[in-house]
């Protein structure tokens, strides 16, 4: 299964930028989509907004021209994520999101279902979250580095078939090296001396771009910024 549209390669940049739109709710969601004037073609729906506006958010975004990537980070037995992924798909969102740390039966059960129905999004494994370090992977019992599992859930997703993976960017060009035909869509993108928040592992646009990133999602740099536009249109500039 490929990303529908043009290949990550001849992206421009307006394409690369998925903005996400951690909000509580779709006034807010469509107000920041208002706001950015038609700059942006990927948006991104988490759990919060997700769980409390459902498909219809989905289905806005879409009536607007916009593609959807689905960050649901699916994580249970196999029949339950494979059921999950065939309800997404149903949604009409570009990408989704399964947690590599599910295991190869789960992931390869995601695999079966997408590939079972018509316009399936692109399945993207989450490798090891941004907000982790590695004091974080040793309190769950990680003994590696981050970027040490993020390659070895990676290399378990790929033999799962899972083409797409999310990673931080310190791990984008190992993982671009590793896996040169794979989809990276890369979080906790920052510009030069903005805040890092919860973030632990951050790059800025620009250097996760030629470290071999495919897409960029940014969230409270643009949707926090005083104009989402101004600051979006910076980051654009940056990536082009």
């Amino acid at each position: 299964m490929t990303l529908p549209g043009p290949e990550p390669a001849r992206l421009s940049a307006r394409d690369r930028v998925i903005v996400a739109l951690d909000v509580p709710d779709a006034e807010q969601a469509l107000g920041l989509v208002e706001r950015l004037d038609n700059q942006i073609y990927w948006f991104k729906i988490g759990l919060e907004l997700y769980l409390f506006e459902g498909n219809r958010i989905i289905e806005k975004l879409r009536s607007l021209g916009h593609s959807v990537f689905l960050d649901l980070k699916l994580h249970d037995i196999p029949n339950t994520v494979a059921g999950a992924v065939r309800s997404a798909s149903r949604a009409g969102a570009k990408m989704l999101t399964v947690h590599a740390c599910g295991g190869p039966a789960m992931l390869s059960a995601a695999v079966e279902a997408a590939a079972s129905v018509a316009h399936a999004p692109q399945l993207l494994a989450v490798t090891v979250l941004t907000s982790m370090d590695q004091s974080q992977l040793s309190a769950v019992g990680v003994p590696g580095s981050p970027a040490d599992q993020v390659l070895i859930l990676a290399q378990m997703g790929w033999r799962s078939g899972i083409r797409g993976f999310v990673s931080s960017a310190e791990e984008v060009a190992a993982m671009r090296h590793t896996f040169p035909a794979a989809t990276l869509v890369i979080p906790g993108i920052r510009p030069a001396g903005a805040a890092t928040d919860d973030q632990k592992r951050v790059a800025t646009p620009a250097a996760a771009i030629a470290a071999g990133a495919d897409y960029l999602v940014i969230g409270r740099p643009i949707t926090q910024a005083p104009d989402p536009a101004a600051a979006a249109a910076a980051i654009l500039a940056e990536i082009s």
